[in-house]
């Protein structure tokens, strides 16, 4: 018999930050005391963590393969931080170029109805470095990668999944452009 774990697939798509940057951010996440630090490594969401039934994860593979392909590889430039405060407790790093790009990848992601999501704010490309810390935390973050700066091509985005236990894990690398 199923349990319910078993009907159920949370799936997730983003953007992985290249090394070297990625380790800094994911480092600097860790030491605000981010307890997502440890289970989500530096990335730009494309789509959040979804559910899905498994038995369609091949077509929303297919989904993403076509997505990937109508879509052209681009440089992507991180500088700086902003926050969402007051609304939410989070600091992240300043997409400085490429946010139309991610803008238009995201939306023809969520076009179809297995991943259409209705969030709680507008989808707006970032890279978040603390949440869920305290005040002092989150200011601290907001100081330290003020002068952040990263610029870097970006050539594919990537499926990742989630069991509930340990990192988010990558299954699924797709190309850009094809």
């Amino acid at each position: 018999m199923a349990t319910p774990d078993d009907r159920v697939a949370r799936i997730g798509v983003a953007i992985d930050i290249p090394e070297p940057w990625g380790s800094i951010l994911t480092h600097r996440r860790a030491e605000a005391g981010d307890p997502q630090a440890a289970y989500v490594p530096a990335h730009l969401t494309l789509l959040g963590p979804t559910e899905i039934e498994p038995d369609r994860l091949s077509a929303i593979e297919d989904h993403l393969a076509a997505v990937a392909a109508a879509h052209p590889p681009f440089s992507l430039h991180l500088r700086g931080t902003g926050t969402f405060r007051p609304l939410t407790e989070v600091v992240f790093v300043v997409v400085a170029a490429g946010i139309s790009e991610c803008e238009l990848i995201a939306a023809a992601i969520g076009k179809t109805g297995d991943l259409r999501r209705e969030g709680r704010f507008p989808y707006h490309p970032h890279v978040t470095v603390a949440q869920d810390v305290s005040p002092e935390a989150l200011d601290a973050v907001y100081e330290d990668l003020a002068g952040f700066s990263a610029l870097f091509q970006v050539d594919a985005f990537t499926l990742f999944s989630h069991t509930g236990e340990a990192r988010w894990q990558p299954r699924r690398d797709f190309r850009l452009g094809g």
